[in-house]
């Protein structure tokens, strides 16, 4: 059934994109907005915007009853829940399903199997996709012990109900556990309503690596290749690429063909990433978590395969079968990604609300910046630090830089703290071009930048 009219139950730069695609396939669209976002550039691009609540989220954005009360009152065929918020809430998904409206993205069922680590990884075990040596779920601290001994340390908690970084604790010292424990269990309370943990092996030097999938409604399932994710801080990402870099062939095809495996395995449907570790010394990888969603930094797998992926998710929730098959996709050049936020680097990234009075950002062909952020914008205290994400392409990763540098040297913004002078020196940066990176380097670049060294 072909959609007419979208709700987008999002905000910011991921609600101007939708926007866009939408556009793009003939689609009207219906914005939300907190009282905070009143002016903001999804209100003012959408065909008809609905106020749904005050500035805090979980009286705005979160509240399942006046999104679906929203989409019923406009007459909307679906709804596109970007990510963060409720994009990956199993009840807000049966909620539209109840009332008789897409959820443009995967079942309530897929979310469900894949929103618990525990459950996942049981999935992913019964698929054969390689798991990081780790304990099943974990409630009680002697259970922890016993476990954190038999892998030997460094070993690492997760929570198993949730992912972007909460509850997540590193333990190099058997001393150490214990408080680790009750800090990683107390913090998935509060982040999921949920204390349970589970145990991994620690990989010390490690990369972040992760495929992007498409699967419709026929049982079709590809993918659009890897991204490599490894530059992170606190467990958030801020620069992404495609294809990734320095991973041997076989190590690619492995992960490509275990996400599609997966993805069919659960019966996906929609776009969806799986998330891989690699351990670098060993040259293995293993299954981190899947993904329910649009992510993020996409952009740069679209660059690359010329996929626009949010379009094609509109596509599969009208029932619609993917238009190409695997062996259709190419790759060209690289992509890279760099996350611009409201953020003071140089004050341990504390937040940096206000107005801009300047932004100017870069232009070219090779340049593409998704954003919702104008000159005169008030960035807004109360959401997710993120004003735009700066993509280029270049025809191989030392142009991509080169153009990255050069894009970055000429980004204007002005009113507010932003991370572009510390971007700019992770382009520089010898290593990073040299891609002798994993999830931990980043850090590393950090305390150096707000120590005033020159990378």
């Amino acid at each position: 059934m072909p959609l007419k009219r979208v709700l987008i139950a999002n905000r910011g730069e991921i609600a101007v994109r939708v926007i866009r695609a939408c556009r793009s396939l003939g689609i009207e669209t219906v914005a939300v907005y907190s009282v905070a976002d009143k002016d903001s550039m999804a209100v003012k691009m959408a065909d008809r915007a609905v106020c749904i609540g005050p500035a805090r989220s979980a009286d705005s954005y979160l509240k399942t009853g006046a999104l679906i009360a929203a989409a019923l009152g406009t007459k909307c065929d679906a709804i596109h829940p970007g990510y963060g918020f409720l994009s990956e809430n199993e009840a807000f998904a049966r909620a539209c399903e109840d009332h008789g409206i897409l959820f443009v993205g995967p079942t309530a069922e897929n979310i469900r199997q894949m929103g618990n680590k525990l459950v996942a990884r049981a999935i992913a075990q019964e698929v054969g996709v390689p798991l990081a040596p780790g304990s099943q779920r974990i409630s009680d601290f002697s259970v922890a012990e016993k476990i954190a001994e038999e892998l030997g340390m460094p070993v690492l908690f997760k929570a198993a109900a949730g992912g972007g970084g909460r509850g997540i604790r590193i333990v190099r010292q058997i001393e150490d556990l214990r408080h680790a424990f009750d800090t990683a269990s107390a913090e998935a309370f509060a982040a999921f309503g949920d204390n349970a943990l589970f145990l991994e092996r620690y990989i010390g030097n490690a990369r972040h690596v992760e495929i992007q999938i498409l699967a419709d409604m026929h049982g079709n399932v590809l993918h659009l290749g890897e991204r490599d994710c490894s530059l992170q801080r606190r467990y958030q990402k801020m620069v992404e690429e495609a294809p990734a870099s320095g991973v041997a062939q076989t190590l690619r095809d492995g992960m490509r063909a275990a996400a599609v495996s997966l993805a069919r395995h659960i019966g996906y449907r929609s776009a969806g990433t799986i998330e891989f570790i690699v351990d670098v010394d060993r040259g293995e990888f293993f299954f981190l978590e899947m993904n329910t969603r649009v992510q993020v930094e996409h952009p740069v797998s679209e660059i690359i395969t010329g996929i626009d992926i949010v379009a094609a998710q509109l596509a599969i929730a009208s029932g619609n079968l993917l238009p190409f098959r695997q062996e259709d996709i190419t790759f060209a050049g690289h992509a890279i990604e760099c996350r611009i936020n409201a953020e003071d680097p140089a004050r341990n990234f504390a937040p940096s609300p206000g107005r801009l009075t300047a932004w100017s950002p870069p232009e070219g062909q090779h340049i593409r910046i998704d954003s919702h952020a104008a000159q005169g914008y008030v960035v807004p205290p109360y959401y997710d630090s993120l004003v735009g994400k700066l993509i280029v392409h270049g025809q191989d990763r030392a142009e991509a830089i080169t153009r990255m540098q050069a894009a970055l040297d000429h980004f204007g913004v002005a009113g507010i703290r932003t991370t572009i002078p510390f971007l700019r020196q992770v382009m520089a940066n010898p290593d990073f071009a040299a891609g002798k990176v994993n999830t931990t380097w980043l850090e590393g670049v950090a305390k150096e930048f707000m120590a005033g060294t020159v990378v």
